[in-house]
């Protein structure tokens, strides 16, 4: 997934051309370890693939404990001249960080809520004050306190009941994102004895301020499949199942309407949707099926007034369009057109007030705001002048108001919280990220969206920014990042940390690649399943454009990407190494075909809508075709960082780690292979926001360590 960091970095250096043709010095020359070869024939169709590293899954095994610390002391003894450099641009990232930080309060049930950190302090914390921003703060939970003696942590799901007086929180401590459920008294402190376990950390309140929904997950794979009661007072043992979703390509959670009157459960497939409801002043009443399942069809529910707005692609809107339907005839047959299908535009969701609907659109690419008075005069929509912009919608849990927040940032403008009036159009910036240290200047970056051609023709979009003075000249470092999968698009957005890059002379691309939904619902569809591999040809065709319009060259071209942004890059460089001089693939999914034939493995059934389920011959000869474990061969790759953590819920830590043993077998010349396996967390890395930072000054190192850059 992509990394965003609430953080602030400034430059202390502008050194684009500092040394940036020499040789990385490395510390010694060391034998990197060997991983031990063990045949396993796995045969499917009639075809046999030998795996020599299969045991590396073995997760309680003491060799592959070893063989993972034998990866990670060569890597720190490889690196070890990089770490001072490496302390350096930690500090210089922490210190433009405004570490007393805190969010804009917004106003909930009578009360405003705020997160807020203090100096030196790697948590959050969680607080509200009720009536008034001038009445005395709460404090409902110190994460920090709560962190003490765990390598890891996680607070999630925080959920407050109707009347205000108890929370439901769910706490995480191994980054398997399985939580654990507790309640807290929110007037007297005490949190209550009973853990609901295995769970998503999620959960909804009933309006009897007594009944807690919550979801459990699978032991084995962690699907999110059944919906659970709990009473105040009892134990855990002496909960309720609601609902058991047994389709194992469904996920299923609950939540609670804006309106309060609904509570809804939620089934999700990649391209099927279903909801049920229920009155949340009648919790043990039976819930009833909003539009039953039907393969292909999407759709998303609101409640308002004495209807629902359903935001859907039913009647073949591949960009989704908004029906509305009267709450006690909920059934597809009963659904009217409020915003009819647009080819050129994706609605992406909406949000009910009383005088307004909002509806956050994508056209070409860009986000749009689009405002309508339930009235039906005057719409609009929010004006945006550039090309590499972020906005959407954030905390808006009132009805009955004319101002609606939302965010907005650019590649080299910090994100903002904007209050706007509907009705006036005034807007009042809340809050803009502060960037200390008083060096930085947005005005000192330039942005542009340029757009390659693939090798099919299709017009793909980069969004770039770098520091304003650099010559296209083929000399410049420049790190392309892209994802392309599960139709997640990555928006421009605003990092202080990649300041670091920037001020060093790095060109900072994201390539908007197929398989995201950046350019529509199409672009989504157009780059997975038997299309997938049209993902992986973008990002090479972008790669290829940037350097033909001289922002770089192969000597300075980088790549990274994550989860299956980190299949793109076991991809590309199976298909392209000669235009990369360095990748970094964080916690990659590279062995494509070994994990979607396991349903044991966390995700792997829900997913074969988005891969194809490779027990059907074709998916599993197209899976074969670009799976980056079972394609590598002998050729020279480029200088590849590889990161995971042992508690990977998502990709397991073994398919870099077997990845990683089967590039040094085959690999051929003297480019650096490192695998850098976090023995304490999982998918998403360190839990603290410094620890964060932390992890990547370790790729920054790395890059700048290539480029001969040292300060």
């Amino acid at each position: 997934m992509k990394k965003q960091f609430l953080l602030s970095c400034v430059c202390l250096i502008f050194a684009g051309s500092n040394a940036q043709n020499k040789t990385p010095k490395m510390t010694k020359t060391i034998a990197p370890p060997v991983a031990a070869v063990k045949p396993k024939k796995l045969e499917k169709h009639g075809h046999v693939r030998t795996d020599n590293y299969y045991w590396l899954n073995e997760r309680e095994n003491p060799e592959v404990i070893d063989y993972l610390n034998k990866e990670n002391e060569y890597y720190n003894a490889m690196t070890a001249h990089t770490k001072q450099f490496q302390a350096d641009l930690f500090e210089e990232m922490k210190s433009r960080i405004k570490e007393d930080d805190s969010s804009v309060p917004y106003l909930y049930n009578g009360y405003y809520y705020i997160t807020r950190y203090e100096k030196g302090k790697d948590y959050p914390i969680y607080a509200r004050k009720k009536r008034s921003l001038e009445a005395k703060e709460e404090i409902m939970f110190d994460c920090n306190e709560m962190a003490k003696g765990h390598a890891y942590f996680q607070l999630g799901g925080l959920n407050v009941s109707e009347d205000n007086k108890w929370c439901a929180f769910g706490v995480d401590t191994v980054s398997r994102r399985e939580y654990t459920i507790q309640i807290k008294n929110l007037e007297t402190g005490e949190i209550l004895p009973v853990k609901l376990e295995k769970t998503t950390g999620g959960s909804t309140w009933a309006s009897d301020n007594k009944t807690l929904f919550y979801t459990r997950k699978d032991l084995v794979t962690l699907r999110s499949e059944k919906i659970y009661k709990h009473k105040l007072g009892t134990e855990a043992k002496e909960d309720v199942l609601v609902y058991h979703e047994k389709d194992d390509t469904f996920s299923v959670y609950i939540y609670k309407e804006k309106s309060k009157k609904y509570l809804v459960i939620g089934s999700n497939s990649t391209m099927t949707t279903e909801y049920q409801i229920l009155e949340a002043n009648n919790p043990d009443g039976q819930f009833r099926v909003f539009q039953k399942r039907t393969r292909g069809l999407e759709y998303n529910i609101s409640h308002f007034g004495d209807s629902f707005y359903v935001v859907t692609n039913k009647d073949k809107a591949t960009n989704f369009k908004v029906m509305k339907t009267p709450e006690k005839a909920t059934a597809k047959e009963n659904w009217v057109d409020l915003i009819p299908h647009r080819k050129e535009t994706l609605v992406e969701g909406i949000e009910i007030f009383k005088d307004y609907l909002v509806v956050e659109e994508r056209n070409n690419g860009l986000n749009k705001i689009r405002i309508m008075p339930w009235n039906g005069k005057g719409e609009y929509y929010l004006p945006f002048e550039i090309e590499t912009y972020t906005a959407y919608t954030t905390t808006n849990v009132d009805f009955d108001t004319d101002i609606l927040r939302y965010s907005y940032q650019s590649m080299a403008t910090p994100p903002s919280v904007i209050d706007f009036n509907m009705k006036t159009k005034e807007k009042t910036i809340m809050k803009e990220q502060e960037v200390l240290g008083g060096k930085f200047d947005k005005n000192n970056y330039t942005e542009e969206r340029i757009w390659a051609t693939a090798q099919d023709g299709t017009k793909v979009p980069i969004s770039i920014v770098y520091r304003k003075g650099i010559k296209k000249d083929g000399n410049n470092p420049f790190l392309l990042y892209a994802y392309g999968s599960y139709g997640s698009s990555m928006d421009p957005y605003f990092s202080s940390i990649r300041l670091s890059l920037l001020d060093r002379g790095f060109v900072y691309g994201i390539a908007h690649i197929r398989g995201g939904e950046d350019l529509g619902r199409e672009w989504y569809e157009n780059g997975k399943l038997l299309k997938k591999m049209n993902t992986f040809t973008d990002f090479i065709d972008c790669s290829k454009y940037v350097i033909d319009q001289k922002y770089t060259s192969p000597k300075h071209l980088y790549a990274e990407g994550g989860s299956a942004g980190g299949l793109l890059m076991g991809a590309i460089i199976n298909m392209a190494p000669e235009l990369y001089n360095g990748v970094i693939a964080q916690v990659p999914f590279v062995d494509v075909v070994t994990t979607m034939l396991d349903d044991s493995i966390p995700l792997t059934t829900g997913e074969y809508d988005e891969w194809g389920n490779p027990n059907e011959k074709e998916y599993y000869e197209y899976m074969l075709s670009y799976s980056p474990y079972d394609n590598v061969k002998k050729q020279k790759y480029p200088n590849l960082l590889v990161t995971t953590g042992l508690h990977d819920s998502q990709v397991q830590y073994w398919e870099p780690a077997k990845w990683v043993a089967k590039l040094r077998t085959m690999k051929i010349g003297d480019s650096q292979l490192f695998l850098d396996t976090n023995m304490d967390t999982g998918h998403g890395g360190a839990s603290g926001r410094f620890e964060a930072i932390k992890e990547v000054t370790k790729e920054y190192t790395f890059l700048l360590d290539l480029e001969g850059i040292k300060r």
